[in-house]
């Protein structure tokens, strides 16, 4: 918990907020935090029971925010499927702290507006 002023924040909910996350997205990212493995979008639907289609949107969403990481992994009759695993937990921070940061000096900057 991170007490503000009149308000307490849990740390997932000032992430899901300043990265743009949906409740989805979370469970992905989290599910993949603690596991630290490699999984396909098929294997992750399954294991967090959710819609195949709605785990490829946060993947998608994750790898374009350089939150995880995409693997094509070619397949032996042809063809192939990409895999994900979470990105290293200083670039994951660096992203977090660049929208805290951003969102502090337009803070700053209103604050000396008014």
């Amino acid at each position: 918990m991170i007490d503000f002023a009149c308000k307490t924040f849990e740390l997932d909910e000032i992430i899901k907020c300043g990265l743009g996350l949906t409740k989805s997205d979370i469970i992905v990212m989290k599910f993949l935090i603690e596991r630290k493995k490699i999984y396909s979008s098929f294997e992750l639907a399954e294991e967090l029971n959710l819609d195949a289609s709605t785990v490829q949107r946060s993947l998608k969403k994750l790898h374009e925010k350089n939150i995880i990481v995409r693997y094509q992994k070619n397949l032996s009759k042809g063809g192939y499927i990409f895999t994900y695993k979470m990105n290293s937990k200083p670039i994951i921070i660096g992203a977090i702290k660049k929208v805290i940061h951003d969102w502090v000096k337009k803070v700053d900057d209103e604050l000396e507006r008014w």
